[in-house]
């Protein structure tokens, strides 16, 4: 096995359920180490538990850290009141008591050059990172990020959610991989890989509760794994193609708040997705999740 990539998943867990899906994909990734869970947006306390919850049920002990929820652009929290309601007992589940952005500065300065920070929610602890911590966007190794829609009319909801903080990202110099809603709308979830995920022990269960939850929610029954595909570009970058360097500019306010440009240049540090073997990753997603949700010993984990 090749040496490890070493993960900090920043999520906003428990509204869209691919942010689920993540989680689930790193956990049953061999190659990948998750050092831990910042949350942030909305009520970053419930979501915490819940990506505990998620933990637990892949029988792995994962930490995670509550985060910052107000964006920093001061919008209304967009929040469809279905977080969590399919898992009894959250309250009980254990939290770390540190706060996501100095676990986010504390574990790159521990760990320069080492640490790939997969930024799936809006982008705002991110924001709050680099403004703590001088040289946050040095120590990191790589930013991966799910966020806008390039050479889209319409905005996405991570960056629309916190303008005011993608801006900020995308203008500290870190080195960026974004997957784009042209990108991640090419896969679709339908009930084939559902039925997979669903047939995986407890974790899968509760995925296939989730899911369905979510479908219901958008009178669907099929949804889009952004996040996953995120993780995925990665995990697998074979299964993607890459622009050149560029530049990424965010408008900020008003009604195309988080609208998202991108520009090559020689000089940036941005990159996107360009293409997608959608196939394959549709594949990856199921089997790994599935993977995670095994029953297999987790030795380290569950002693």
């Amino acid at each position: 096995m090749s040496a490890p990539h070493y993960i900090i998943l920043d999520t906003d867990i428990g509204s869209d359920v691919d942010d689920a899906l993540a989680l689930s994909l790193i956990l049953g990734s061999p190659e990948a180490e998750l050092l831990g869970v910042t949350t942030v947006y909305g009520d970053t306390l419930l979501r915490a538990r819940l990506a505990k919850r998620f933990g637990s049920l892949a029988g792995r002990k994962i930490t995670v850290y509550q985060g910052i929820g107000t964006p920093i652009s001061g919008k209304d929290v967009w929040w469809p009141g279905h977080e969590g309601t399919l898992h009894d007992g959250l309250e009980n589940e254990p939290v770390e008591q540190e706060d996501a952005v100095s676990f986010l500065t504390r574990q790159v300065s521990e760990r320069p050059g080492e640490i790939d920070v997969v930024a799936i929610g809006p982008l705002t602890n991110i924001a709050a990172a680099l403004a703590s911590d001088p040289n946050f966007a040095r120590n990191v190794r790589h930013l991966w990020i799910m966020g806008g829609g390039f050479g889209m009319d319409e905005t996405e909801h991570n960056f629309r959610s916190d303008d005011l903080a993608a801006k900020t990202v995308f203008e500290s110099g870190l080195n960026i991989t974004v997957s784009g809603l042209e990108i991640t709308q090419k896969v679709e979830m339908r009930k084939d890989q559902l039925s997979l995920i669903a047939a995986a022990g407890p974790l899968g269960q509760a995925l296939n509760a989730d899911i369905r939850q979510w479908w219901a929610f958008w009178n669907n029954e099929w949804n889009v794994p952004h996040d996953p595909i995120t993780v995925l570009t990665l995990l697998r970058p074979q299964l993607f193609t890459f622009s050149a360097p560029g530049t990424v500019n965010i408008t900020c306010g008003g009604e195309s708040a988080g609208f998202s440009t991108f520009s090559p240049s020689s000089t940036g540090t941005v990159r996107l997705v360009t293409a997608i073997d959608a196939d394959a990753v549709a594949d990856e997603i199921s089997s790994r999740i599935a993977n995670a949700g095994t029953p297999r010993l987790h030795e380290a984990d569950v002693q």
